[in-house]
């Protein structure tokens, strides 16, 4: 990942670890995805996500006591990933969080 003072924040959600990082460039994709428990790896939104499957949570408590960095939440991973995303994805971001709750009502609205 580049050391413990590239990482900004990190989390997890229900297969990926999701990492926030000061500079995206120092993240060694190639060692990361080498090991055994890693089934790859994208950036997306702002935060480097590896894949690591079922396994996720034990491998993010076991990185946890490792690495010394506290977890955050989810939210507060999108809030730090805004740092490393550019002015034209920051306003799709702002977009498709205003949208993405109208949907259902769009469908409903539709199908009515």
């Amino acid at each position: 990942m580049g050391g413990k003072e590239n990482i900004a924040a990190v989390s997890h959600c229900m297969t990926r670890m999701r990492f926030v990082l000061n500079d995206p460039q120092k993240a060694d994709i190639a060692k990361i995805e080498a090991m055994k428990v890693v089934k790859g790896s994208f950036t997306q939104t702002g935060q480097f996500q590896v894949i690591i499957g079922n396994t996720v949570a034990d491998f993010y408590n076991d990185f946890i006591a490792v690495s010394g960095i506290e977890g955050v939440s989810k939210d507060a991973v999108k809030k730090a990933a805004k740092q490393n995303q550019n002015v034209l994805q920051r306003i799709i971001t702002a977009l498709a969080e205003i949208f993405a709750p109208l949907i259902p009502a769009i469908i409903t609205g539709g199908l009515i």
